[in-house]
């Protein structure tokens, strides 16, 4: 699943750098870098002063085949070595918590685990703004990047929310814990959303598109709610779901108004 998404972002324009000297200056610049891709065979040379700049900065590394990399490249040369970067600068979570503070509001945040469909990630991101989210939490691996697919399918939302990447998931949730934020997260065997209060400060978990909420993940949420199927389907796409338990937020918290 994870290479067709990846190769379905790659043919449109995924934001990428690509040989030895261009991604070096990228990274001497101080450029916001998702991952580097290097050619089997081609970690020798100038490319080792690459990866050994890249596991400094925690920067992501990945090795695929020349054939891979031509194609992701455009058939460009790249002699071996490609950075992909984001179209957007990842925050650091204290941020996020500024952003609730500034605004005087108890902080709401969504984190998203292992959302690995760009398009998913950026409608979450514009249901995301649309709700007053404070913030978004990402993990570095197994998610989709904030590339130029997420930057589109979020029009332009992007440009106004906050966007943590970590490392660790479950070690972030208990962060959050310690900062007074109750955790829930969306899964079809949790408990009514509509008798659940959601109207503190939390932070919402969605699942990935195939497995939902990890184990360990779901371990460390305070509750975990669900929203009632009356059809003969029992899931619905992670971007929907999240938009109907952000809006039930806004609700509770007084945003939405009985007309």
């Amino acid at each position: 699943m994870e290479q067709n998404i990846e190769q379905k972002e790659n043919t449109q324009n995924q934001n990428i750098i690509v040989g030895r000297n261009a991604v070096m200056e990228a990274l001497r610049s101080g450029r916001e870098i998702d991952r580097l891709l290097v050619a089997h065979g081609s970690a020798s040379g100038s490319a080792q002063a690459i990866i050994a700049k890249c596991r400094q900065r925690g920067i992501l590394i990945k090795e695929v085949s020349p054939t891979k990399l031509d194609f992701m490249c455009g058939n460009t040369s790249h002699q071996g070595i490609a950075v992909m970067v984001a179209s957007h600068t990842y925050c650091e979570v204290d941020d996020i918590f500024k952003v609730a503070e500034e605004r005087g509001e108890k902080p709401f945040i969504v984190i998203c685990d292992e959302i690995e469909d760009p398009h998913n990630l950026g409608a979450i991101i514009r249901t995301a703004e649309a709700c007053g989210v404070h913030g978004i939490i990402i993990p570095e691996r197994r998610s989709a990047s904030l590339n130029a697919t997420v930057a589109k399918a979020a029009s332009g939302a992007l440009e106004y929310m906050q966007v943590a990447r970590v490392t660790n998931l479950v070690s972030t949730i208990k962060l959050l814990k310690d900062k007074g934020l109750w955790i829930y997260g969306a899964d079809m065997d949790g408990q009514s959303w509509c008798s659940t209060s959601l109207d503190g400060a939390i932070a919402l978990v969605i699942g990935s598109e195939g497995n939902g909420v990890g184990k360990l993940v779901k371990e460390n949420c305070d509750a975990i709610v669900s929203m009632p199927m009356l059809g003969k389907i029992n899931s619905l796409n992670a971007s929907v779901a999240a938009g109907v338990l952000m809006f039930e937020v806004v609700r509770q918290r007084g945003g939405i108004k009985a007309i």
